[in-house]
């Protein structure tokens, strides 16, 4: 079993976060979403995961041996794929040709889900959805009378099916995928400028691939700010009593953490009072503040603050009340 994982793309709704780090190095409960989504996906998987295949862009080398390193943490082999142009879904995945062989799950790398079954890799093809309230926004898929997919249909302005594509894919022929996208380009078959993954679903399915629905308990968003902030809550509510969340290195003096949080190693909390569902990072320090349903990444100082429903980066410096925040890396602020 391989898993595909494109992630090339600028992120620019999570700006200013992805002017220093790609998107799915932000951190959700004290792990980069990437590696969260890879390990979620493992831990499904019916076979045990060979190889996992990143498509990036150029995030430079120590980008790709985090990757690489989240990889050989589960028994497998990371390998890098790159994307110069962004020229859709379809052409992500493509580049990483060389992993398209034998069984494929291809993820997005902006989904996070929680799910409580394995994946079935006898079946030919599966889409994995779920249940939305509004599915204008989103791709989605009908069904048959034997719970086969009969339609694709992109953001739906008329209701034809409330069950939207959540971004993970499971293919029993890779090479038969490969060849389809491959078609694609080859007769620069595109939608809306783009090369679309669904276009060859499409052709895939009119050559008789059965492809079955898979169902997630919940799905998660990493899109922008505020879905990040609540992905994290979820994750954290999720791993609820987990002791490791928790670093033994942290220090308190005068202060309360309301669990579940995650603190990271060498965290100095002073006066101050944490949580619930705020995720600090290793070697910051909290002072004279209140932070809660938030994500603080890595070597930040907040000083006399009232945070909530925020995201502050890496190497901050923040001193004063805001109650929706979103800094990014090496900012100070006096408010």
């Amino acid at each position: 079993m391989k898993i595909i994982i494109p992630m090339a793309g600028m992120g620019k709704r999570m700006r200013p976060h992805t002017l220093t780090i790609p998107k799915p190095l932000i951190p959700i409960a004290g792990k980069p979403m990437v590696q969260r989504i890879v390990e979620d996906i493992t831990n499904v998987c019916d076979e045990k995961v060979d190889e996992i295949a990143y498509v990036v862009g150029h995030f430079g080398k120590e980008t790709e041996n985090r990757l690489i390193k989240v990889a050989e943490k589960l028994g497998a082999k990371g390998t890098i794929h790159y994307q110069d142009e962004a020229l859709g879904t379809a052409h992500a995945i493509l580049c990483a040709q060389s992993a398209l062989a034998g069984k494929v799950v291809v993820a997005f790398a902006d989904t996070l889900f929680k799910a409580d079954f394995k994946l079935d890799s006898s079946k030919e093809g599966i889409i994995w959805v779920q249940k939305v309230d509004d599915p204008r926004p989103f791709g989605v898929v009908k069904l048959n009378s034997e719970n086969y997919i009969t339609d694709f249909i992109e953001k739906p302005q008329q209701f034809v099916s409330d069950l939207a594509i959540i971004g993970i894919y499971y293919f029993k022929d890779g090479e038969n995928l490969k060849k389809e996208l491959q078609y694609l380009i080859d007769n620069n078959i595109k939608e809306k400028g783009e090369y679309q993954l669904t276009n060859a679903l499409e052709n895939m399915k009119q050559k008789g691939i059965k492809f079955a629905p898979g169902r997630v308990t919940e799905w998660l968003d990493c899109g922008n700010k505020n879905a990040t902030v609540y992905t994290n809550q979820r994750v954290l509510e999720f791993n609820k009593g987990n002791k490791e969340l928790v670093s033994k290195t942290h220090s308190v003096q005068n202060s309360k953490i309301i669990e579940p949080c995650f603190i990271g190693e060498n965290v100095k909390i002073v006066n101050s009072e944490v949580g619930p569902f705020a995720s600090v990072g290793d070697n910051c320090i909290i002072e004279n503040s209140k932070i809660k349903n938030s994500i603080i990444q890595t070597n930040t100082k907040i000083i006399k603050a009232e945070l909530n429903n925020s995201m502050v980066g890496n190497f901050v410096e923040f001193y004063g009340k805001s109650n929706d925040a979103s800094i990014g890396d090496y900012t100070t602020i006096y408010s």
